[in-house]
């Protein structure tokens, strides 16, 4: 019986088996910023440790960095202590750390596979939810607490329990207008926010191999909101290509063979799993959260279900989002004003993400009543984009055009909803106060939606805008 990828990853760095019956993991690559870490290094410090692998170990700033006015101390005390904490603990450890003032500074999950550290048959992990991003490269990236990244550094080790490998394959072409972001959303909205606990999902079928990498990164970054531990993707020729070139990659002969143990990485052809699903990219269309959560969430020709219509599991908290969102069952959500349009985040703030968008707004102006801003997901994606002239495009069509950071993803940088603001955002989590505000509503859709919704001034199916 042949093996997936996750289990092959897996055998590779199992260090023991615990008598908890848990799995001691080697950590291939850790990867930290500055708002997970500054409690694991004390921890450290207090107990007279070292960080045991300082050259698999990388740091970035990227969660509570302003995106508009950089100048050091920032205004916000706290967030002023965590930045030069981890400039201290970096320099103390010897941690590579790119900082504010960097070319390479970003997202910590834009930053990794741009630099090419995140490669296939890695395990990586790093104290942010959505760490599965880097599963697009065929690796096991597992998103962990403060105490895990204490325990990596102290030992490049986690202990875990194995999971559960579920294959969601989606086959077709994607119709137009309809991106990466509506595949995952769909993905979620079928399955749940709860369907993948204990599961790691494989993405796999034609309309998976025909993605950009970029694509790929959008749908595993999201897998964590649909429970899931992990979600990759099966190295390829897409990904090979990628990486070759890349400052971390292999070089020369090094790269011809590394790419030949790769392809050994992907699952076997009679690889057994423990679920399957099938998604038919043909039928879908562009999808917009309507609720909380991001299983919750409807496509632009569909209203919003009662709360009847759904599972007995799933009312109570449909209920408290029609409530919180001020939508009512029976609703489009196509029409709802917008005040904030967001383009940004480790989803959806790539070179291509931008392209996409400045494809809608290029000839168009922003709704006067929209505050709307795009944040590159690093100074490499930033410089790229003004090289194409994406910058110009953008401004002229009402955006502000900031640094790379996290920005609206969160509330943990200036960048906030106030009261019960509208934000349509290309960004990953639509839970109440996640944008700042603890009354402030978010519609998770792709970037190209939300820049058409930032020129209508309420949300729009952005298929009319092609047209």
């Amino acid at each position: 019986m042949g093996k997936t990828l996750f289990q092959k990853v897996w055998d590779l760095h199992t260090v023991r088996e615990l008598p908890t019956g848990q799995t001691q993991l080697f950590v291939g690559l850790h990867l930290v910023h500055e708002v997970t870490s500054p409690q694991a290094f004390e921890a450290l410090r207090v107990r007279g440790w070292k960080v045991a692998f300082p050259k698999r170990t990388f740091a970035t700033v990227d969660h509570i960095v302003p995106t508009e006015n950089r100048k050091r101390p920032f205004l916000d005390l706290m967030a002023e202590n965590m930045m030069s904490a981890l400039e201290k603990n970096c320099h103390e450890h010897e941690v590579p750390l790119w900082n504010l003032r960097d070319s390479n500074q970003g997202i910590v999950h834009v930053i990794g596979p741009e630099l090419g550290l995140t490669q296939p048959g890695l395990t990586i992990a790093c104290g942010d939810s959505h760490t599965s991003t880097h599963g697009a490269f065929g690796s096991i990236a597992l998103g962990i607490g403060t105490t895990q990244v204490r325990d990596v550094l102290a030992t490049q080790c986690l202990a875990m329990e194995p999971l559960r490998v579920r294959r969601i394959k989606v086959n077709g072409d994607l119709p137009s207008g309809v991106y990466a972001k509506d595949v995952i959303l769909t993905i979620i909205r079928r399955l749940g926010v709860r369907g993948g606990v204990g599961f790691a999902y494989e993405y796999s079928g034609d309309t998976i191999g025909q993605m950009s990498m970029d694509e790929r990164m959008t749908i595993c970054n999201m897998s964590i909101e649909g429970g899931a531990r992990v979600g990759y993707v099966n190295p390829d020729e897409t990904t090979f290509k990628y990486l070759e070139g890349r400052p971390f990659a292999p070089k020369g002969s090094s790269f011809l063979n590394a790419r030949e143990w790769w392809s050994s990485l992907a699952s076997d052809n009679d690889a057994s799993y423990d679920d399957e699903v099938e998604i038919f990219a043909n039928e879908l269309t562009p999808v917009v959260t309507w609720g909380i959560n991001p299983g919750q969430s409807v496509s632009v020709i569909e209203t919003i279900p009662s709360p009847d219509e759904l599972p007995k599991s799933d009312r109570a908290s449909a209920v408290d989002a029609i409530d919180y969102m001020g939508f009512k069952p029976g609703q489009k959500v196509t029409g709802t004003k917008v005040d904030v349009a967001f383009i940004g985040s480790c989803t959806n703030a790539r070179l291509s993400d931008l392209r996409e968008a400045a494809k809608i707004i290029r000839g168009h102006r922003v709704s006067g009543d929209v505050t709307a801003l795009v944040v590159p997901g690093s100074t490499g994606v930033r410089i790229a984009a003004e090289r194409e002239g994406l910058h110009e495009v953008f401004r002229e069509a009402g955006f502000d055009w900031r640094g790379a950071g996290c920005s609206m993803c969160l509330g943990m940088n200036p960048d906030k909803l106030t009261g019960r603001q509208v934000c349509a955002s290309s960004s990953n989590r639509n839970f109440k106060g996640r944008q700042g505000s603890p009354t402030g509503r978010t519609l998770l859709m792709s970037p190209a939606m939300v820049a058409a919704s930032a020129i209508a001034g309420e949300v729009v199916d952005v298929r009319e805008m092609e047209k």
